[in-house]
C-alpha cells in the first residue's frame, strides 16, 4: 500500500505545474485590485451559498418521500443559523481581533466583528471586510449542511438545531483558524487550499460522531446481518442537486485564490476552475466504473456521490496539479465514494446520502496528497493537520451529541420514524397528493 501511494504521489509530482508560471505584468493600481478583489469574493460567496440549494435537493431526493419537508427544514435552518452564530460568534473566532485570545488557537468570544463597505484599507487589506464576512460564512454555512444528510430520517429536529449552533458558532471557526486565521497549522506549513479537511471533513466528523451515537434507522440492518436498501424518492432531485453543487463548487474553490487584481492571479483562477472540473469529472467516471465492476450495474446515487468526492478531493489543492494530476486526485476519490459505503453497512453506520465517504475520507485523502503536487507541503504536516482537526471535531462532537442524548433525546421514536418525520416533525407532507385518504 505504502509503495502503491509513493508510486501515485511520483506520477503526480510530475505531472504538477508551478503555480506562478506566467511572467509578471505592469500591476494595476491599488482602487481597482480592490474592485476586483472584493467582486471575486462577492461573486465566489453567492456560488457557494447557491450550493445550499444543491445540497437541499441531494438529501430531498435521497431520503424517503415521507421524510423530504423535514430535511428540506433542516437546510434552510442549518444555513440560517450559520449567518447568525457566524457574526456573532465565529467570524472573531476564526479571524481573532484585538480583544482577548489565546494566540493561535482561540480568538474573541461574543464581540460580533464590524462589516462595513468603506474603503479605508485598500492597499492594507486589498479587498472590503463585507466581501470577506459573506465568502467566509458560506464555508461555514457548508459545514452544516454535509452533517444534515447522514443523520437523515432519525433525528429530532431540535437537537439536529442545538448542534448546528455550536458547530457554526463554535467548533468550525475554532478549527479553522488554526490554519485560515493564521493558527498553529498555518505556521506550521498544513496545505488545505479551500477547505478539503477544513470544511469537509469537518463535517463528516461531526456527522460520523452523531450516526454513531444515533445510531441506524429502523429495520436499516437486520437481525441475520443482511443490509436493506432504503432508496431515495426522488433522483432527478438528486442528480439536480448534484449539479447544483458542481456549479457552486467553481465559487468554493476559484474565489479560495482570494485575489485576482492581476494577471497572474487571473490565470491562477483560471487553472482552479479547469482543475475542479476535471476531478469532479473523473470522479464520477470512475464511480461509474467501479459500480459496474463491484455490483454489475452502474448505480446512479453512487456516481453522483463520485462526482461530488472528486470534487471534495482536489479542494484541498486544486492550483498547482496538471490536469492530468487533477484527473487522477478526482478519480481516486470517486472509487471512495464507492468503496466505504460497504464498509460503513458492515460496521453498521448509516449514512443515509453518503456524506462520510464524500466529505471525510475523500476530504482525508485529497489534503493527504497536496504534497504530490505542492513540493512546499509536506506528509508529516498534513497527517498531522488531519489527525488534530479530526480529533478536535469528532470528540467535541460526541461529547456535544451524547449530552444532546442525555438530555433531551436526539432521536425520534419508533413509532415516528416509520410514519415518517414529515407527519412527526412538522405536521405537513411535502407529496400529499401521493397519500391516499384514510
Amino acid at each position: 500500500m505504502k509503495t502503491s501511494f509513493l508510486s501515485l504521489a511520483t506520477i503526480l509530482a510530475l505531472t504538477a505545474l508551478p503555480a506562478a508560471a506566467q511572467e509578471a505584468t505592469e500591476p494595476v493600481t491599488p482602487e481597482v485590485a480592490y474592485i476586483f478583489n472584493t467582486l471575486l469574493f462577492l461573486i465566489g460567496g453567492f456560488l457557494v451559498m447557491w450550493m445550499a440549494a444543491g445540497f437541499a435537493m441531494l438529501e430531498a431526493g435521497l431520503v424517503r418521500s415521507k421524510n423530504v419537508t423535514t430535511q428540506l427544514f433542516k437546510n434552510i435552518a442549518a444555513f440560517s443559523i450559520a449567518g447568525l452564530m457566524y457574526w456573532i460568534v465565529g467570524y472573531n473566532l476564526m479571524y481573532p481581533g484585538d480583544g482577548w485570545t489565546v494566540p493561535g488557537v482561540i480568538g474573541q468570544l461574543f464581540v460580533p466583528k464590524t462589516v462595513d463597505g468603506v474603503a479605508s484599507a485598500v492597499v492594507g487589506d486589498g479587498y472590503s471586510s463585507g466581501s470577506d464576512f459573506f465568502f467566509q460564512l458560506m464555508f461555514c454555512a457548508t459545514t452544516a449542511s454535509i452533517v444534515s444528510g447522514t443523520l437523515a430520517e432519525r433525528v429530532k429536529l431540535w437537537a439536529f438545531v442545538i448542534f448546528t449552533v455550536v458547530l457554526t458558532g463554535l467548533i468550525y471557526p475554532i478549527e479553522a483558524s488554526w490554519q485560515w486565521g493564521g493558527g498553529w497549522l498555518s505556521e506550521m506549513g498544513f496545505g488545505d487550499f479551500a477547505g478539503s479537511t477544513l470544511v469537509h471533513a469537518t463535517g463528516g466528523f461531526a456527522a460520523l460522531a452523531g450516526a454513531l451515537v444515533l445510531g441506524a434507522r429502523h429495520g436499516k440492518y437486520r437481525a441475520d446481518g443482511r443490509m436493506q436498501p432504503m432508496p431515495g424518492s426522488n433522483l432527478a432531485l438528486a442528480t439536480l442537486g448534484t449539479f447544483i453543487l458542481w456549479l457552486g463548487w467553481f465559487g468554493f474553490n476559484g474565489a479560495s485564490q482570494l485575489a485576482i487584481g492581476t494577471v497572474n492571479d487571473a490565470a491562477d483562477v483560471s487553472r482552479i476552475f479547469v482543475n475542479t472540473n476535471m476531478a469532479a469529472s473523473a470522479g464520477a467516471v470512475a464511480a461509474m466504473v467501479t459500480t459496474q465492476l463491484y455490483f454489475g450495474k452502474v448505480d446512479l446515487t453512487m456516481v453522483l456521490n463520485g462526482a461530488l468526492a472528486g470534487l471534495v478531493s482536489i479542494t484541498a489543492e486544486p492550483l498547482t496539479p496538471s490536469i492530468f494530476a487533477a484527473v487522477l486526485i478526482g478519480g481516486v476519490g470517486g472509487v471512495i465514494a464507492v468503496l466505504v459505503v460497504p464498509l460503513l453497512d458492515r460496521l453498521k453506520i448509516d449514512d443515509v446520502v453518503g456524506a462520510i465517504p464524500v466529505h471525510l475520507v475523500a476530504g482525508v485523502w485529497g489534503t493527504l496528497v497536496v504534497p504530490a503536487t505542492n513540493p512546499d507541503k509536506s506528509y508529516l504536516t498534513q497527517i498531522i493537520g488531519i489527525a488534530a482537526i479530526g480529533a478536535f471535531v469528532f470528540l467535541t462532537s460526541l461529547i456535544l451529541w451524547m449530552v444532546l442524548k442525555a438530555t433531551m433525546g436526539i432521536r425520534v421514536d419508533a413509532e415516528s420514524e416509520i410514519t415518517g418525520l414529515d407527519i412527526s416533525e412538522m405536521g405537513m407532507e411535502a407529496y400529499p397528493d401521493f397519500i391516499q385518504a384514510k
